[in-house]
């Protein structure tokens, strides 16, 4: 396969998918498809209607360096360069997390209220914290006409890739990147507050699997001792830029839903909606301010 000959779409699924299976990977279809697509500019219905198709050599060769990079660990998306979120294709960059399936509970959890301001005011203003690709945000004013985001982060590779993203999906007009550390270099006041935050714990961090653990940023992941120092960040701070009737939303690991609960009761929130994920695990949380 790597010999530069010209096959055909079908060998090389067949092939990159043996490969990947023979290695133990758990995804191996999905990641050889993955792969195959990415380096072919074809898709899944080509690989069932066309498998004859002949491929260019070159082709061929590039997926052989691809499928060389997951062996040693990377993920696919990350050598793909870009991912899906709710209908929306996302550049990748070192600085990102790959924006996964299960944050998209907690778009599905802030939707209706987003909608109930709009509805009501004509415009609503989201803070989306910790933004790595814009995946949250974008997907807010993708659904959601009348919503303007701004989006932060501590590493500018993340915000530059959002911003690319934004722009991308002709939602640059709605959307602002802006470096902080939390609420550091915020002014004004939001209609909902919305996170995906850093929530595993310090200790835990040299147990995850490779793919997690080298190839997704640290900062990203690393939720401090126990898991919670980004929660009480945003609990503490949020009130001061949270505009009448406001709300926050955060997605969470998923033995974490008492832990954070407390936390933001404790600084003046009541729990008024909760999601799981696909698998049936507490995943978001949306609370409501209810002491000044």
């Amino acid at each position: 396969m790597a010999d530069g000959r010209p096959t055909t779409l079908g060998q090389l699924h067949s092939a990159a998918r043996r490969t990947l299976e023979a290695a133990g990977l758990a995804e191996a279809a999905l990641d050889a498809r993955l792969l195959v697509e990415a380096v072919t500019g074809t898709t899944r219905t080509d690989a069932v209607t066309a498998p004859e198709k002949p491929v260019a050599g070159y082709m061929a060769t590039e997926l052989a360096q691809a499928i060389r990079r997951r062996l040693a660990g990377e993920p696919a998306y990350r050598i793909i360069g870009r991912r899906d979120f709710y209908g929306l294709e996302l550049a990748l960059s070192p600085d990102t997390l790959e924006p996964r399936p299960d944050t998209e509970t907690l778009v599905d959890l802030v939707l209706p209220p987003l909608r109930e301001i709009v509805a009501r005011r004509g415009v609503a203003r989201v803070l989306d914290l910790g933004t790595g690709t814009g995946a949250i945000a974008l997907a807010l004013l993708k659904e959601v006409p009348g919503t303007f985001a701004t989006a932060t982060d501590i590493a500018q590779g993340a915000l530059d890739t959002a911003a690319a993203n934004a722009l991308r999906h002709g939602l640059a007009g709605r959307f602002s990147a802006v470096r902080s550390n939390w609420f550091d270099a915020l002014e004004g006041r939001f209609d909902l507050i919305v996170s995906n935050p850093p929530y595993i714990e310090s200790g835990e961090i040299a147990l995850l699997s490779p793919e997690v653990r080298l190839f997704d940023p640290r900062a990203a992941l690393d939720g401090g001792a126990d898991g919670l120092d980004a929660y009480r960040a945003i609990a503490a701070a949020a009130g001061m830029h949270l505009a009448e009737g406001g709300v926050v939303a955060v997605e969470t690991g998923h033995l974490q839903k008492a832990g954070v609960t407390t936390i933001f009761l404790a600084n003046g929130y009541a729990i008024e909606a909760e999601a799981k994920d696909l698998g049936g695990r507490d995943r978001a949380l949306l609370f409501r301010r209810t002491a000044s």
